[in-house]
């Protein structure tokens, strides 16, 4: 099932995926997710700013993966992104992870994150926003000291 968004045609997960596998034999699996935001339709945002090349990079509250026993990203791992309908934008392939306090989180970091004026003020007020709501999900507390999951990717499907 083909679908619309910013005027390309888009695919389903598994379509996306099956038509990745054929380009690229080796990729064996893939996690598939959708980006969070403090606005219902920040996921769509984002991914399209994936799409675009402009987004190159996320984050996460690291008691995240803490309270859910999650591994971190892994370097070399797919991500197939999806829009808040569920449906597929494009894939990623994870090529660095690290943690790193959230005070300490840098501009080049917050640039590659490419949302808003892409500051480090612009990215801080956001993620301390969403962070504190996840956080308050599982029963934390936002600190300006926690740690912060970054990952970079790059997209390889669609090839743009």
């Amino acid at each position: 099932m083909l679908y619309k968004m910013g005027g390309e045609n888009k695919m389903t997960e598994i379509e996306m995926w099956n038509k990745y596998n054929k380009i690229n034999k080796t990729a064996e699996k893939y996690d598939a997710w959708q980006f969070g935001g403090n606005t219902p339709e920040m996921p769509d945002i984002l991914a399209d700013l994936v799409l675009k090349g402009i987004k190159t990079a996320t984050s996460s509250a690291y008691p995240c993966y803490v309270f859910e026993k999650a591994p971190l990203p892994p370097v070399g791992g797919y991500n197939l992104i999806l829009n808040t309908k569920g449906e597929a934008v494009c894939i990623t392939e994870t090529i660095k992870v690290y943690t790193i306090p959230f005070n300490q989180v840098n501009e080049q970091h917050a640039w590659k994150e490419g949302e808003f004026d892409r500051t480090l003020t612009s990215w801080k007020k956001c993620h301390s926003e969403v962070f504190s709501m996840e956080l308050k999900e599982i029963g934390e507390e936002f600190t300006e000291n926690m740690l912060v999951v970054c990952e970079e990717f790059k997209v390889v499907y669609p090839i743009i």
